[in-house]
């Protein structure tokens, strides 16, 4: 008998047109033997569709209750924050990836700074800013130049924006709060981008991926919504890493996995220091003043509870560089959900 299986997208966020995205690539290569597959679309504004035809909020939940399992396709708040995690939870209903608690961690890149640097993990030197909060001249000197500006909650590099002078600074700043009033500022890390995908199997066990590079395009500054969605940036998989390194950045791809809390996948983007930025004599090297380890350990950027997941994103390249398809990876999911909706 197939499985009842909805496929949740959209979603009030800035990310709703890359969930999209993600639901057609995930639509387009479910076994459709396996799975009597329902769409459920959230719209802008918050209204919902069932199958393209309009419903309400009450009739989309019963639809919801009725499955054996979703999958969650959504990016940002409203969604990949724990929101949706804890409709389902209500309902009952087994669901694709991360729970409420590591997905609300895992969309605030503060809490998530906190969590893994209490596990030991390195992470970027950063102020939070909220509201109209102003950043301190004491920061500044601290944090030196270049700096990057984040919204605090929001996800695909919507609102960031790299600072190389402090008259920048506010412009920036504005930026971000248009999709969050919490704002990061943190210290650019020079050094290559290496992003690992974790997956976890049904049967429990946490796997990553082989290390993948980005490449960021001449005519960006960094790795930006339009270098990511509008072509250009170039993924090496595997990336041309020593074996040690290569074991090092997954094992602490999967320290993060376990620290958040997370279940089912994860993608954690780190910032490998350039040799030439990692200095003899630790405390004087502005980049390096506020870690007390090893000045060559990986640093945590971000992390991914739910990532891309068109057919160029980097979470199922890496799996299909590993030798697992599109259809399988989707399969490993969905089974895992409802294996861990058994054991809770």
């Amino acid at each position: 008998m197939s499985i009842r299986l909805a496929v949740l997208y959209g979603g009030r966020s800035g990310e709703h047109e890359v969930s999209r995205r993600s639901a057609a690539s995930i639509l387009a290569r479910l076994d459709r033997n396996a799975y009597r597959v329902t769409e459920v679309l959230v719209e802008r504004d918050g209204r919902w569709q069932v199958d393209g035809v309009p419903v309400t909020l009450s009739a989309a939940l019963r639809v919801l209750a009725g499955q054996d399992v979703v999958f969650p396709a959504l990016h940002g708040p409203y969604g990949e924050d724990g929101t949706v995690g804890s409709m389902l939870e209500w309902l009952g209903v087994p669901y694709v990836g991360n729970g409420v608690f590591a997905s609300a961690a895992g969309m605030d890149k503060e809490v998530t700074k906190k969590l893994l640097g209490a596990e030991g993990l390195r992470v970027a030197a950063g102020v939070t800013l909220r509201g109209a909060e102003r950043l301190s001249r004491a920061d500044r000197q601290r944090l030196g130049l270049p700096v990057f500006v984040k919204p605090a909650r929001a996800g695909s590099s919507l609102g960031v924006s790299r600072v190389d002078q402090w008259w920048q600074l506010p412009a920036a700043l504005r930026l971000a709060r248009e999709a969050d009033p919490k704002v990061l500022v943190e210290r650019a890390v020079p050094g290559r981008e290496i992003d690992v995908a974790v997956l976890q199997h049904p049967d429990g066990r946490v796997e990553a991926g082989p290390p993948l590079e980005v490449e960021v395009p001449p005519t960006a500054t960094f790795f930006d919504h339009a270098a990511k969605y509008d072509g250009g940036a170039v993924f090496r998989i595997p990336a041309p890493l020593d074996a040690a390194t290569t074991r090092l950045v997954q094992e602490r791809a999967v320290r993060a996995f376990h620290a958040l809390g997370c279940r089912g996948l994860l993608r954690v983007d780190f910032f490998l220091p350039a040799p030439d930025h990692i200095p003899a004599r630790l405390p004087r090297h502005p980049a390096m003043r506020d870690w007390g380890g090893d000045p060559a350990e990986p640093v945590v950027n971000e992390v991914n509870t739910f990532p891309g997941f068109t057919s160029a994103s980097q979470y199922p390249r890496i799996w299909a560089r590993a030798g697992i398809t599109f259809p399988s990876l989707l399969d490993i999911l969905i089974d895992g959900a409802r294996s861990a909706a058994t054991v809770r």
